[in-house]
C-alpha cells in the first residue's frame, strides 16, 4: 500500500535533517582543540571571503563607472552633431581611420540605428578589423526610450566577452544632418569592451584566493599551537581531577591564571569543591569510625548486664542457689541488671530521636512550656544533699552573687534530666566533702544554669571528648571505680541543643570543672511568675540520675 502523498515530503525533510546533523555530531566527537581550530578557521575564512568580495565588487563598480562616464560623454557629444575626425561635419568618416582614435577615447563601437532598430550607419565597428563586436539586443525607438540613456551589459559575438553599451535617441538637430538623413526617430549606440575590467577582476579573485588560502594555512598552524597553549591549564586541571579520582584528595589545582579570568575562577571553584570533598570524605571516615566505636561500646554495655542475667539464670537452673534467701538476692541482682539494660535502651532511643531531629530539622521530641530554671536549681540543691549530706552546697547566681530568675520555654522533664546528669557527674567525680556550687540567673540576654565542683578537673584532651557517647574519663576519678555507660553528658548536650541552647565546660587539671547550660530567655509577659528561692517540688518518680 502506497504511503500518503503528504508523508513523503516530511520523510524527505527528516532524512535531510539527519544528514545535515551528521557533520555536527562528528565535530562534537572530536577534541576541543580541533573544534576550536575548525570554528576559528571557518570564521577567518568567512571574514576573508566577505572582505575580498567587498573589495572586488567595489573595484568592479569603480571601473564600470569610469567606462560609463566616457560612454555617456561621447554619446552626448555625438548625438547632438556627428563630427568627423578631421573636424568637418556631415561627412562620413572612414571606419578604419577611426579605430585608433576610438580606442584612445575608451570605446570601440559606434552605430546609428533606425527607428525599427536596424543599423543605418556604422561610424566604427571592430568587425572591420576582423575583431569581435557586441551582439546588441533589439533597440527600436521604444526600447531605447525605456532604457532612458542607462548603460547596460551585452555579450559579444560568439561569446567572446562582454561589452558595455549605451543607447540614446537622436535629437532633431542631429537628424537634420546630411549624414543622418532618413533617421527620424533613430538612435545612437556607443559600446566599449569589458575585457580589461573582467580580466582585472579575475586576477583580483585569483590573487585573493591564493592569498587567503596562504593566510588560512598560516593561521591554522599558528592557531593549533596557540589553542594548545591556551588549553594547557585545562589539561593541568584534568590531571588534578584524575589524581582526585585515583584517591588523592589532597591534590589541588595550581594557580594557572589571574583570579579574575575564566581559568582562575574555574580553578578557585574546583579547589573549593575539592576542599569540601576532602572534608566530606574525612567526615564520613570519622563518622564510620565513630559508628564502629559506638557499635562496639553499645555491644559491650549491653553484654555486661545480659551476661549477668544469663549467669544468674543458669546458676538458678543448675540448682546452685541454696535456700530462698540466696534465691531472693539473685533475683534482686537480675532485676537490677534488667533495669540497667532498660535504662541504657531508653537512653539510646532518646539519642536516636534527638539525632533524627538534628539531621532532618524536624520538630524535637519535647513538650515545651514556660518555666523557670530556679526551680531546677533548687531541686538540684536538694538532690546533692540527699546524695551526700556531708557535702557543702551553695546556690548562687551565674559566677556568684544571689540567684536570679531565669525564665525559659522548655520541657521541664527533659531539663531535669540534664540537671540530674550534671549533678550526678559532679558528685561521682569529686572527693567526699568537696564543695558544689549551683548558679542560676541570666547573663548576656540568656538564661544560665551552671554546676561547679572542686574535683580534680580534666585535661584538655579529656575535656574535648567529655560529651562523646560512651566516653568516660579515667575511672580513678570516680569514687569506688564505678560509673555509668558514658551517655549522661551526651544526652545532656543533645537535650540542650534541642532547646536551641548550648552546654559548655570550663575546666583545668586540679581546679575542678564548671558545666554551664545557657538557653534563650523567655519574655517576662509569657513566663510563669518566679517561684520563691529554695522552693522544692514533690519527689519525682523513676530511676536515679545516670552518668
Amino acid at each position: 500500500m502506497d504511503a500518503p502523498e503528504g508523508s513523503r515530503p516530511r520523510r524527505a525533510l527528516r532524512a535531510a535533517g539527519r544528514r545535515a546533523r551528521r557533520p555536527i555530531r562528528r565535530l562534537a566527537r572530536t577534541s576541543l582543540r580541533a573544534r576550536l581550530l575548525a570554528i576559528t578557521t571557518a570564521l577567518v575564512a568567512a571574514g576573508l571571503a566577505i572582505g575580498s568580495g567587498v573589495v572586488i565588487s567595489a573595484l568592479g563598480r569603480y571601473q564600470t563607472d569610469r567606462v560609463d562616464d566616457r560612454l555617456g560623454a561621447t554619446v552626448k557629444a555625438m548625438s547632438m552633431r556627428p563630427i568627423a575626425p578631421d573636424g568637418e561635419p556631415d561627412r562620413a568618416p572612414d571606419p578604419q581611420q577611426l579605430g585608433p582614435v576610438f580606442d584612445v577615447l575608451g570605446f570601440s563601437y559606434m552605430v546609428f540605428l533606425r527607428s525599427d532598430g536596424s543599423v543605418a550607419r556604422v561610424i566604427y565597428s571592430p568587425g572591420v578589423d576582423g575583431r569581435s563586436e557586441p551582439r546588441l539586443p533589439r533597440l527600436d525607438s521604444s526600447a531605447v526610450a525605456r532604457r532612458a540613456g542607462r548603460p547596460f551589459d551585452t555579450p559579444g559575438q560568439g561569446g567572446s566577452g562582454r561589452w558595455r553599451a549605451i543607447a540614446v535617441g537622436l535629437p532633431a538637430a542631429a537628424q537634420s544632418s546630411q549624414l543622418l538623413t532618413g533617421l527620424r526617430g533613430g538612435s545612437l549606440v556607443v559600446a566599449a569592451p569589458r575585457g580589461d575590467i573582467d580580466a582585472t577582476l579575475a586576477r583580483m579573485r585569483a590573487t585573493s584566493l591564493v592569498t587567503g588560502g596562504a593566510v588560512l594555512a598560516g593561521l591554522a598552524v599558528l592557531g593549533w599551537f596557540a589553542i594548545g597553549a591556551g588549553l594547557r591549564p585545562l589539561r593541568r586541571i584534568e590531571g588534578t581531577a584524575a589524581a582526585i579520582a585515583g584517591g588523592d584528595l589532597t591534590d589541588r589545582v595550581p594557580d594557572l591564571a589571574p583570579p579574575g579570568s575564566e581559568i582562575g575562577r574555574l580553578s578557585a571553584a574546583l579547589n573549593g569543591m575539592l576542599g569540601q570533598l576532602e572534608e566530606a570524605f574525612a567526615a564520613r571516615a570519622a563518622s564510620e569510625t565513630r559508628m564502629r566505636r559506638f557499635v562496639a561500646d553499645v555491644s559491650h554495655e549491653l553484654r555486661t548486664p545480659l551476661s549477668g542475667i544469663k549467669g544468674f539464670t543458669e546458676l538458678y537452673r543448675m540448682g546452685g542457689l541454696a535456700g530462698p534467701g540466696e534465691t531472693g538476692r539473685t533475683m534482686g541482682r537480675i532485676e537490677r541488671e534488667a533495669a540497667r539494660l532498660a535504662n541504657l535502651t531508653e537512653d539510646l532511643l532518646l539519642l536516636a530521636r534527638l539525632d533524627e531531629h538534628s539531621s532532618a530539622g524536624g520538630t524535637p521530641p519535647l513538650d515545651l512550656s514556660p518555666m523557670d530554671l530556679r526551680t531546677l536549681a533548687a531541686d538540684a540543691q536538694h538532690d546533692v544533699r540527699a546524695l551526700d549530706p556531708s557535702r557543702p552546697i551553695e546556690l548562687t547566681g551565674p559566677g556568684g552573687g544571689p540567684p536570679a530568675a531565669a525564665p525559659v520555654l522548655g520541657d521541664e522533664e527533659r531539663l531535669r534530666q540534664v540537671v540530674s546528669n550534671l549533678v550526678g557527674n559532679a558528685v561521682a567525680h569529686t572527693p567526699a566533702g568537696g564543695r558544689v556550687r549551683i548558679g542560676v540567673g541570666t547573663r548576656g540576654g540568656r538564661a544560665v544554669l551552671e554546676i561547679e565542683d572542686e574535683g580534680p578537673g580534666l585535661a584538655p584532651e579529656q575535656a574535648e571528648r567529655i560529651f562523646d557517647r560512651f566516653y568516660r574519663a579515667d575511672r580513678s576519678r570516680a569514687r569506688g571505680g564505678t560509673g555509668g555507660a558514658g551517655l549522661g553528658l551526651a544526652i545532656a548536650r543533645s537535650l540542650v541543643t534541642a532547646h536551641d541552647g548550648r552546654i559548655e565546660l570550663d575546666t583545668e587539671p586540679g581546679r575542678g570543672a564548671t558545666f554551664r547550660v545557657s538557653l534563650p530567655v523567655l519574655e517576662p509577659t509569657t513566663a510563669h511568675p518566679p517561684e520563691p528561692e529554695g522552693a522544692h517540688r514533690p519527689e519525682r518518680e523513676g530511676p536515679p540520675p545516670r552518668g
